[in-house]
């Protein structure tokens, strides 16, 4: 089964938050659109592409929307993983044993970010690290649209493309 696509309604789940609580979609979904991001300790790209995700959900929570990151790995590896390689934003924990969110979402490959709107339907479905998508995400939501200051700096070497 692949991703979820674009125009289908997202799954709704509750998920245990990393740093204690709980994320529900529903209620996020009740204050502003989502954008979440599913990812692996072990997998290369995700370690590459974290720090790029932390500095997208500063820029959306400046103007209120949520970033959930979706860890498929234990609390204390997930800890670990986001003070090694940078990521700050919001955390959730999708059970290794089974995998229920990941699955309802049809992940095939990590990283893989989801941009949700506040009716559910699915606005963005990404697979693996794909520059101009995130972007996309950041302009959608970012004061001034097309017009705002950039994600990413003309000077930094952030690849287009790269294979979860």
């Amino acid at each position: 089964m692949a991703a979820l696509i674009q125009g289908q309604q997202a799954p709704d789940f509750r998920l245990p938050l990393l740093g204690g609580g709980e994320f529900s979609l529903k209620d996020a979904l009740a204050k502003s659109a989502v954008v979440v991001a599913f990812f692996k300790i072990s997998c290369p790209v995700c370690q590459w592409a974290i720090p790029y995700y932390d500095r997208l959900a500063k820029r959306l929570q400046a103007v209120g929307v949520t970033m959930i990151g979706i860890s498929q790995d234990d609390r204390e590896s997930t800890a670990d993983f986001l003070k090694r390689f940078g990521g700050s934003f919001p955390v959730a924990l999708d059970n290794p044993r089974g995998y229920a969110v990941s699955n309802a979402y049809g992940l095939t490959n990590v990283p893989t970010l989801f941009e949700i709107r506040q009716d559910g339907k699915i606005v963005l479905s990404s697979v693996s690290w794909a520059r101009d998508e995130v972007e996309s995400v950041y302009r959608r939501h970012a004061a001034g649209g097309a017009k705002a200051a950039p994600l990413f700096e003309a000077n930094e070497k952030v690849e287009e493309f790269r294979v979860g």
